[in-house]
């Protein structure tokens, strides 16, 4: 097994159990403990999770919110595929809403280059990447500019989207499931969240399967207010079926 694979199933059992320890998955992978503590110190630097004594837990236990860097820099190829699959979301013209995220991010620059759009967006990061563009009318949400994630929030954010109508809202989750809904840690990032989602006639979720695994503080939709959830072929299929049923359309890219 590769460092990452190790590395990723280090992850996936954090969350599936809410915390491990050194000593046993060292016996688990038959490595050392030296090997582990070096698995456990990048997965930490990733923002995934953070080590205590003996061990780690995944950081969705603290109530923590990983920067976007560090977000960006974690399942690259899953993203990029969800990415791909959300073009075929697009309208052939008209207007859409690009939320800020770390995978709506891959969406900003897989975009078309033969298809007049207006975007809308609340992150700076995707209005310079989108700016240049001939093809694309590029309206940027003002306000305050959270820096764990990079997108704008408040009153200057919110007002200019209560007059908004967009064919399709592309949105990122921090959290997701058939029960609890659409949750981020952010109540002003929520409240944006909400608005994009109102000011749109379709709404997309572009989240990796490791969003489904996780609740968080605010929630900003119900899974019945999503048209369609495009994740990874790693969602669990249990999980695509139980949000197939309460409504969306679900897609494993």
């Amino acid at each position: 097994m590769y460092a990452e694979e190790r590395q990723q199933e280090i992850l996936r059992r954090a969350r599936s159990v809410g915390r491990v320890d050194v000593v046993t998955l060292a016996e688990e992978f038959a490595v050392t403990t030296e090997t582990i503590r070096r698995d456990l110190t990048a997965l930490e630097r990733s923002g995934v999770l953070r080590r205590v004594h003996g061990g780690a837990i995944p950081v969705e236990r603290l109530g923590f919110e990983p920067e976007l860097a560090a977000r960006d820099a974690v399942l690259t190829a899953e993203k990029e595929r969800i990415a791909k699959a959300a073009l075929a979301e697009l309208p052939e013209d008209g207007a859409i809403i690009v939320d800020a995220g770390s995978t709506t991010a891959r969406l900003v620059q897989a975009l078309p280059l033969d298809r007049e759009l207006t975007v809308v967006v609340n992150s700076p990061p995707h209005a310079a990447l989108l700016a240049t563009r001939a093809n694309l009318t590029v309206l940027m949400l003002g306000g305050r500019v959270r820096g764990r994630t990079l997108a704008t929030v408040d009153d200057w954010a919110l007002r200019p989207l209560a007059d908004l109508h967009v064919d399709v809202a592309f949105m990122a989750a921090n959290g997701c499931s058939a029960a609890k809904g659409l949750t981020t840690p952010d109540p002003a990032e929520a409240a944006i969240k909400r608005a994009m989602i109102g000011a749109a006639q379709r709404s997309v979720l572009l989240a990796d399967h490791t969003k489904f695994t996780s609740t968080y503080l605010s929630r900003f939709a119900t899974i019945q207010e999503i048209d369609v959830v495009i994740s990874d072929a790693g969602l669990d299929a249990e999980i695509a079926t139980e949000l197939a049923a309460a409504g969306p359309e679900v897609v494993r890219a």
